[in-house]
């Protein structure tokens, strides 16, 4: 098989995969849901929207109306806009930890299936098991203790940036990569011994090439998929490990919310525990319909047949 018809393939792959996620109407309803949640945060980003979720108000507790959908907190904030900067902290969360786990993941995964049963694969799946091993809340508390008064300096620039911060990013891209690199590595193991692969180590085709030119590509639809699940794994993450105080310390997150409204629900206001969690409640299930359409979509010998 040469490398063009391998091309040709793949890219009637990716046709028929999309012609069949478009069938599918919950999953393109689960799309669109995430689009809208994305163009929010994007607007919410640029400043265009939810800009006075700070805003001291006279009185607090006030009840929903066409001023304040959700109401107000004990501040007299505006939950709504509270809850709509929240998308962007779940956003920014997950993009981050989705696209650096899934490509440190990738590229273990690659590299360990390609170097199948010698000292490389072995190594990169000590490493795995190490992290596979350690409690996930209990890694990120270890994390975030190690990196707190941590920084490192850019002397062109003359900036100071501080690491703690990002403790809770750093933890989950440590442990996300993990299921990324076992499924690639199965899956390279299965595509090392394809002849297109055997004729390019035959004319000395040098491994890393091979790996990113031959391997990689064909390994980009588990990519998709694992980011996907990366995306809304890191957002649940957030909000819990923000709820335990582990995560996110400026601005607002739904797990600030969710935190706050422990004393609120006891006085009987629910606008804080309402926008957090249906914010959120939707935004898991439709990203988790939109993974599974898109897992099926991709699914070669779904495709295939």
């Amino acid at each position: 098989m040469s490398e063009k018809e391998v091309i040709v393939g793949r890219e009637s792959l990716w046709t028929k995969s999309g012609r069949k996620l478009l069938r599918d109407r919950a999953g393109v309803a689960a799309m669109v849901v995430v689009g809208i949640y994305g163009i929010i945060a994007l607007l919410v980003s640029f400043g265009v929207i939810a800009q006075d979720w700070d805003k001291l108000g006279e009185e607090g507790f006030e009840g929903m109306s066409a001023a304040h959908w959700f109401g107000t907190n004990i501040n007299g904030q505006d939950i709504f806009a509270r809850a709509l900067q929240g998308i962007k902290t779940a956003f920014q969360v997950g993009v981050v930890v989705a696209i650096s786990a899934t490509a440190i993941g990738g590229i273990l995964g690659a590299i360990a299936g390609y170097f199948h049963r010698t000292i490389v694969d072995e190594v990169i799946m000590w490493i795995y098991g190490c992290i596979d091993a350690i409690p996930f809340y209990l890694f990120v508390a270890a994390v975030a203790f190690a990196l707190k008064g941590a920084e490192f300096t850019v002397p062109v620039l003359d900036l100071h940036i501080s690491l703690a911060p990002y403790a809770m990013h750093i933890a989950m891209i440590a442990t996300f990569w993990s299921s990324t690199c076992r499924i690639v590595r199965g899956e390279v193991i299965k595509i090392r011994g394809l002849e297109y692969i055997q004729a390019a180590k035959a004319i000395g085709v040098g491994p890393l090439t091979i790996i990113r030119r031959h391997v990689m590509p064909n390994t980009s639809h588990l990519l998709l998929v694992q980011s996907t699940i990366a995306f809304v794994g890191a957002i649940k993450s957030e909000v819990i490990l923000t709820f335990l105080g582990l995560g996110v310390k400026e601005g607002v997150s739904w797990g600030i919310m969710l935190s706050e409204s422990i004393n609120d629900v006891l006085r009987g206001h629910m606008g804080n525990f309402l926008g957090a969690s249906g914010f959120l409640f939707v935004l898991v299930i439709a990203f988790n319909m939109f993974a599974d359409a898109l897992q099926d979509a991709l699914d070669p010998k779904k495709v295939s047949g």
